[in-house]
């Protein structure tokens, strides 16, 4: 039985509106001035994670799976063609595009990979920070393409100022984008599929306007205004460790975990495990294995019957399908 947790190391984009927030504050190291994005759990082909600790270390996480075999994935996590989420830090020191994210069934007829659900977990904003979120009123596709081609989109959208914990739970067809000032963590399907909506007129590193996805992205946005975006749960004390779940859907289910001296947590064969570390430090045991965590820091942990405990202080996001 593998039940060994293994750190591993992300895949890095430097988008133009990145910043060095990743590497500042947490600990991230690469070539890249700016790093927009750190992929920390990942076999997507765009960007692998990388073993980085255990007898696999240097393999990339599809490397590892095919290794150990997909039965590490959990009897959930192998009903899924692909490996099933993305996890990934976002440091917006700029605006995102509008954008938006296709549904499964759309996307995989016209890109041939899954649609994208995501969570936002807001880990810092700086004073004013927003994000939009849908829209603020029901719109024709007609206005829809006008508001994009004369620069008023923004208008019709819905801004939403946003602190450290807030939770956005963005659906397929939910118009979006991150504002500057954010640090967010991003669960998600495993796809990297995004229609750009509108890009304030910024130039690509080639010079060029960014390109834009307008006749897709109209074909699977939402016109009407979204839900309430949160779907997180109340907090629930366990003793040494608190819990809240930030978001259950059919894809993946995450929780936050906040570690004032020791949680001894549950897992089964149903799924492997995520652990992203947003803040201090732990030590994290898991079967035989003992690992020194730290902010910035992600684990994958193998499904097996069991128990993971981690003693310390610290918090993080714990994912699982």
């Amino acid at each position: 039985m593998n039940n060994e947790p293994i750190l591993l190391k992300p895949a890095f984009k430097d988008y133009i509106w990145g910043g060095t927030k990743l590497r500042t504050e947490y600990g991230k190291e690469c070539d890249y001035d700016r790093i927009a994005e750190s992929w920390e759990l990942s076999a997507h082909k765009d960007g692998q994670s990388i073993v980085a600790s255990g007898k696999y270390s240097g393999k990339t996480l599809s490397e590892y799976i095919d290794i150990c075999g997909r039965d590490i994935l959990g009897t959930r996590g192998m009903a899924f063609e692909f490996f099933p989420i993305l996890i990934k830090f976002i440091d917006a020191k700029n605006n995102l595009s509008v954008q938006v994210h296709p549904s499964d069934d759309y996307a995989l007829k016209n890109e041939g990979e899954y649609g994208k659900t995501e969570v936002w977990y807001v880990l810092s904003a700086e004073d004013g920070a927003a994000l939009y979120y849908g829209f603020n009123r029901e719109i024709t596709k007609d206005e829809y393409r006008q508001r994009i081609a004369d620069n008023t989109i923004t208008d019709i959208l819905n801004r939403v100022e946003a602190k450290p914990g807030d939770v956005f739970f963005i659906k397929p067809g939910t118009v979006h984008a991150i504002g500057a000032g954010l640090m967010i963590c991003e669960i998600q399907q495993n796809s990297n599929t995004t229609y750009r909506v509108y890009d304030y007129d910024r130039r690509g590193a080639d010079g060029k306007p960014r390109e834009l996805h307008i006749d897709k992205a109209i074909d699977v946005s939402v016109l009407t205004p979204s839900d309430s975006a949160d779907s997180s749960g109340s907090t629930v004390s366990y003793g040494g460790y608190t819990s809240r779940m930030i978001a259950k859907c059919k894809y993946f289910t995450t929780e936050r975990i906040e570690v004032n001296g020791e949680a001894d947590l549950s897992i089964d064969k149903d799924s492997f495990r995520s652990v992203i570390v947003t803040d201090g430090s732990a030590v994290l045991e898991a079967g035989d294995t003992k690992l020194d965590i730290k902010k910035g820091d992600s684990i994958f942990i193998p499904s097996f019957d069991g128990n993971i405990k981690i003693s310390g202080n610290c918090g993080i996001l714990l994912s699982y399908v």
